[in-house]
């Protein structure tokens, strides 16, 4: 499942440079995660980055982009050619 970051975001920069796999951007508003990037930080990192570094918590699991453990390893892989 990838993540996503809610209209409570303050726009603090902290999350955009701790993904591993480049995909948070400035959106419009706020931040965006684009799903065909995000893993989670599966292959990387025990947890989510972006969320342990997150002051005001708004970066919860997208319920419209469910994906298990496995095929966040097969993004993970696709991704990082490894």
């Amino acid at each position: 499942m990838a993540l996503y970051i809610t209209d409570e975001c303050i726009n603090c920069d902290v999350c955009e440079p701790e993904c591993p796999n480049e995909a948070i951007s400035p959106g419009e508003e706020i931040y965006v995660i684009d799903p065909a990037l995000c893993t989670e930080c599966v292959g990387h990192y025990e947890t989510s980055q972006c969320v342990e570094v997150c002051p005001v918590d708004c970066i919860p699991k997208d319920p419209n982009h469910e994906e298990t453990e496995e095929q966040l390893m097969e993004k993970y892989h696709r991704i990082t050619g490894q």
